[in-house]
């Protein structure tokens, strides 16, 4: 497969370009910034430089032309403002759908936040914007004509994976390890499982494959 993965440099981009490319699959990072190719290129993907909060539709399509499939994981993170969570978190995303369905490419998978939809839509807080941008970038790609699968992981861990995850529509708040996270959207790409389906994702008890097909 060839795979685009939007948000290149992230921590979970890289540790699913790194097991993609294991795979023997073609991986292209779309990135801001240059100066990260190298990092790219050692888990073995392509570096393709492209700011999503500057391109417009047909840049993107341009830069996806051929994949067999492209992944959202880019997000403004920690300590950035509630304007670029809007304009990364939920704009890159539709962006990013967008020149999916102009190149035609067709499977589509983002990586959201668990417990998104219960923003407080009165709220300035910060937090509670990056979980409005992660709504309703969700529902604009539920809108698409994309073989979409929206993963809702909890709370991000650096720690190695456990290779058993939990996975359904809703699930309690929990943690889960970014490792288990690339894990699961390595196994939705090679099974091609959960398409136009969306669910929680934490740490648990079911191997990730079996999980996947579960859904």
């Amino acid at each position: 497969m060839d795979i685009a993965i939007a948000g290149g440099h992230g921590k979970i981009a890289l540790l699913l370009s790194s097991l993609l490319s294991a795979d023997g699959h073609r991986v292209r990072g779309l990135v801001r910034n240059a100066d990260h190719g190298d990092d790219l290129r050692a888990v073995g993907a392509e570096p393709v430089v492209l700011d999503l909060e500057k391109a417009d539709d047909a840049e993107v399509a341009e830069a996806i032309a051929g994949a067999d499939a492209v992944v959202f994981a880019a997000g403004a993170g920690p300590g950035s403002t509630a304007e670029r969570k809007l304009t990364l978190d939920r704009d890159g995303a539709i962006l990013l759908a967008d020149a999916a369905v102009q190149a035609g490419v067709r499977r589509y998978l983002i990586v959201s936040a668990i417990g998104t939809d219960s923003f407080d839509p009165e709220s300035d807080d910060v937090f509670q914007i990056y979980l409005r941008a992660k709504s309703e970038a969700d529902a604009a790609v539920r809108e698409r004509d994309l073989d979409w699968t929206i993963v809702r992981p909890g709370g991000l861990k650096d720690e190695p994976g456990t290779g058993s995850v939990s996975a359904a529509p809703e699930l309690p708040r929990g943690d889960i390890p970014r490792a288990d996270v690339a894990a699961v959207l390595a196994e939705l790409l090679r099974s091609g499982g959960a398409v136009r389906k969306q669910f929680d994702l934490t740490t648990g008890s079911t191997p990730i494959a079996e999980a996947v097909a579960a859904l």
